[in-house]
C-alpha cells in the first residue's frame, strides 16, 4: 500500500469513527462555541446537529456544575492545563436533567490559528442514579439498624423453620423463645387484607427471578398492627429446587404512618382546592419543569395523570390579552423578585373559557437565587359573570335614565320653556298698555322679571339634562359651553381647556365624561365652597383623561357619596361599564382633584382636534 493512500483512508476511518462512536463527541471554538457534533451527543442532548451547532456548550448545562466547568476551562484556554475531566449534568432540550462523564482536550495549531477544543461526552446518568440508590439504601439501612427497626430472617423451606436475629422480638412485642416458629405460623399473623400479597411474593420467586420486596402488615399479640417491609431473595438447587430464603425485614410502621397523614393532607388540600377553586403551581424556569396541582388541572381542562405542558407551550392556554399581561408580570416578577396577582381568562381544551385570578411569587435556591415561580390560581368566573349581568343591568338602567332626561329635558325646552316664553311676552304687552295703572304696571314688570328668570333657569337645566351641543358639537364645546353657563349661574371662575382630543371619540364616552363633569362640579360646589375650578379634558396613547380641581379646603367625598342625585357612586359605576377608572385626592386646605380615564383605541389615520 502506498504512503499516498494513508491519509485519505486516515480521515475515512476518522470520518468513521466520529459518526459511529457511541461517545457524544464535540468540536468547540476557543469560546466554547459548537462547531462540529456526532449523533450520538445529538441524541444524548435530544437536539439536531443544526440546533447544537452554533450553541455555547454552556446553554446545555446544569447552572450548579458549569461553574466548575467553566474554570477549568479557562485554565486550558490560559495554556495552564491541556486537558481535564469531570462529572457533571446537563440539560436535555425537552428540560429533562443527565449525568455525563466530560473529557476535554486542547488541540493547538501549528500554523498558528486558533486552537480548537475536543469533548467527549459519555452518559453516565444510570450509573449515578444506582449509585444514588445505593447510597440512599445504605442510608435507610443505616437508619433502620440505629433505631433497631430491622431484623434478619431465615427459612428453612423444608423444615418451614424461621430463624430471626434478635430485634424480631422487639419488633413484634413477642417473648425470647419467639426468635424461632415456622412460616405457617407466621403466615397466620398476617393481616388477611395482606396475605394475597405475601403469597404471591414467595410463589413467584424463580432460580432467573430470586429476589422480592413486598410492604404488609402483621398482628402483634396484642392485636395491634404493625407494617414491615420484607426485602428477601431465594435460594435454589441445581434442579431449580427452593431451598431457603433469606433477607432483612423493616418495621416501616412510622413511615406508613407519616405516608398516611401525608395522603390525608395532600387529600384535605386537594378538597379544600376544590371548594374554593384554588389551584396551586410551581415552575422551575431553569429546566422549564412544571407541576399542577388537581385543582388547577381541573380549571385549565387538563388531565392530572400527564405531566402539564411547560410554560413554552402556555400561550395556548389564555386568551391573547391575558397571555401579554401574564407574560410582562412573570418577566418582573423573573427579573426584579416582584410578585403578582391578575385577573386573566383561560381558554380550556373544549373552547370554553374561564376568568381567574392569578398570584405568582418567586420561587428561590437556598442561595436567594430566584429559580422559578410559584403561585395559585382561584376561579372567579361566577363573580366575572355576575359583574357582567350586573354592568349590563346598569348599562340599561344608565341608558334609560339618559332617555327620561332627553325626555324631560325637551318637554322643559319646547314645552314649558315656550309656554313661559309666551306668558313673559303677554306680561310684557300689559305692562306696556297705557289703561294699566301705575302701581299695577310696577307690578307687572316683577312678574315678567320673575317669569324671564324661571324660563332661564328652565332653559339652563333642560341643557343640563340635554345637551344638544353634546350631540352636535362634540364633547368639547360641549364643556366647554357648560362650565360658562354652569359659571355664571352659580358665580363661579371655571377654567376649561381641551387637549389632543381624537375626534369620532365614541358618544357612550363623550355622555360619560359630560356626566362626570357635571356631577363633578355640583358636588364640589356643594360640597367644598370653591369657587375656582379648573377643568381639563385630554387624550393621551390609547386613554382619555378627565380632571376636575378646585384649591379650596377640600372635598368631603363621604359626604359627597351620601347625597342626593347620581352622586360619586354613580360617576363610578359610569365609568366602570367603559372600563375606565375614578379616583379623588383632597387633603385639607390643599383642595380637591377628581380624575377620570377610559381608555380608547383610535385608528391610525384619527385627527387630533383642540377644543
Amino acid at each position: 500500500m502506498s504512503s499516498q493512500a494513508l491519509p485519505a483512508q486516515a480521515k475515512h476511518l476518522f470520518h468513521y469513527l466520529f459518526e459511529q462512536a457511541s461517545l457524544g463527541i464535540a468540536v468547540e471554538d476557543i469560546e466554547g462555541k459548537l462547531l462540529l457534533v456526532n449523533p450520538a451527543l445529538c441524541a444524548m442532548l435530544g437536539y439536531g446537529e443544526n440546533e447544537l451547532c452554533g450553541m455555547n456548550c454552556s446553554q446545555f448545562a446544569d447552572s450548579e456544575d458549569s461553574q466548575d466547568d467553566w474554570a477549568l476551562f479557562q485554565q486550558l484556554r490560559a495554556g495552564v492545563v491541556d486537558q481535564y475531566s469531570l462529572e457533571k449534568r446537563y440539560r436535555r432540550k425537552d428540560g429533562a436533567q443527565i449525568w455525563g462523564r466530560l473529557n476535554v482536550s486542547l488541540l493547538k495549531n501549528r500554523d498558528g490559528d486558533s486552537p480548537l477544543v475536543f469533548a467527549f461526552v459519555e452518559d453516565v446518568t444510570e450509573r449515578r442514579r444506582t449509585e444514588e440508590a445505593l447510597r440512599e439504601s445504605e442510608r435507610r439501612l443505616r437508619l433502620a439498624l440505629q433505631a433497631g427497626s430491622m431484623y434478619a430472617f431465615d427459612w428453612d423451606v423444608e423444615t418451614d423453620v424461621i430463624v430471626r436475629s434478635g430485634k424480631g422480638t422487639d419488633i413484634f412485642n413477642w417473648t425470647e423463645d419467639s426468635k424461632r416458629d415456622t412460616g405457617r405460623e407466621f403466615y397466620a399473623r398476617v393481616h388477611p387484607d395482606d396475605r394475597e400479597i405475601y403469597t404471591a411474593a414467595g410463589t413467584g420467586l424463580t432460580p432467573e427471578n430470586p429476589g422480592y420486596q413486598i410492604s404488609f402488615r402483621v398482628l402483634r399479640p396484642n392485636s395491634s398492627e404493625i407494617w414491615l417491609e420484607d426485602t428477601g431473595r431465594a435460594l435454589f438447587d441445581a434442579n431449580g429446587r427452593m431451598l431457603r430464603v433469606t433477607g432483612m425485614v423493616a418495621d416501616i410502621t412510622e413511615r406508613q404512618q407519616a405516608e398516611e397523614v401525608l395522603r390525608q393532607k395532600e387529600a384535605e388540600l386537594s378538597e379544600a382546592q376544590r371548594l374554593a377553586g384554588v389551584g396551586s403551581w410551581q415552575w422551575n424556569a431553569q429546566t422549564d419543569t412544571v407541576i399542577w396541582s388537581k385543582e388547577l388541572c381541573r380549571l385549565v381542562g387538563h388531565d392530572p395523570s400527564l405531566p402539564p405542558p411547560p410554560f413554552k407551550e402556555h400561550p395556548s392556554l389564555f386568551a391573547a390579552e391575558s397571555w401579554d399581561r401574564l407574560q410582562h408580570a412573570v418577566k418582573e416578577a423573573l427579573d426584579a423578585g416582584k410578585a403578582y396577582e391578575l385577573d386573566i381568562q383561560i381558554v380550556r381544551p373544549e373552547s370554553t373559557s374561564k376568568w381567574v385570578i392569578a398570584r405568582g411569587e418567586p420561587l428561590r435556591s437556598a442561595a436567594g437565587q430566584i429559580i422559578g415561580l410559584r403561585g395559585t390560581v382561584q376561579d372567579i368566573t361566577q363573580r366575572k359573570e355576575a359583574e357582567a349581568v350586573l354592568a349590563s343591568v346598569n348599562r340599561r338602567l344608565i341608558e334609560a335614565q339618559e332617555q327620561e332626561r332627553t325626555r324631560i329635558g325637551r318637554e322643559l325646552h319646547d314645552d314649558i320653556g315656550q309656554r313661559l316664553a309666551l306668558v313673559a311676552i303677554e306680561l310684557q304687552h300689559l305692562q306696556q298698555d297705557p289703561r294699566v295703572l301705575p302701581e299695577v304696571r310696577e307690578r307687572i314688570a316683577k312678574l315678567h322679571k320673575q317669569t324671564t328668570e324661571i324660563a332661564a333657569d328652565i332653559q339652563s337645566l333642560s341643557h343640563e339634562l340635554h345637551s344638544s351641543k353634546l350631540q352636535y358639537l362634540g364633547i368639547a364645546a360641549a364643556m366647554r359651553g357648560f362650565c360658562q353657563e354652569f359659571g355664571q349661574q352659580q358665580k363661579l371662575e371655571i377654567d376649561f381647556r381641551a387637549d389632543d382630543l381624537p375626534s369620532g371619540l365614541p358618544p357612550d364616552i363623550s355622555l360619560c365624561f359630560f356626566r362626570v363633569l357635571q356631577e363633578a362640579l355640583h358636588n364640589s360646589t356643594k360640597h367644598s365652597g370653591a369657587r375656582h375650578f379648573e377643568v381639563r379634558l385630554s387624550g393621551t396613547s390609547g386613554e382619555i383623561h378627565l380632571t376636575v380641581t378646585d384649591s379650596s379646603v377640600g372635598l368631603d367625598s363621604d359626604a359627597a357619596k351620601t347625597s342626593r342625585g347620581l352622586g360619586l357612586v354613580s360617576m363610578e359605576e359610569r365609568l366602570r361599564i367603559l372600563n375606565g377608572t375614578f379616583s379623588i385626592k383632597s387633603q385639607p386646605q390643599r383642595g380637591t382633584r377628581i380624575h377620570a380615564r377610559i381608555p380608547f383605541s383610535a385608528g391610525s389615520d384619527s385627527m387630533r382636534a383642540v377644543g
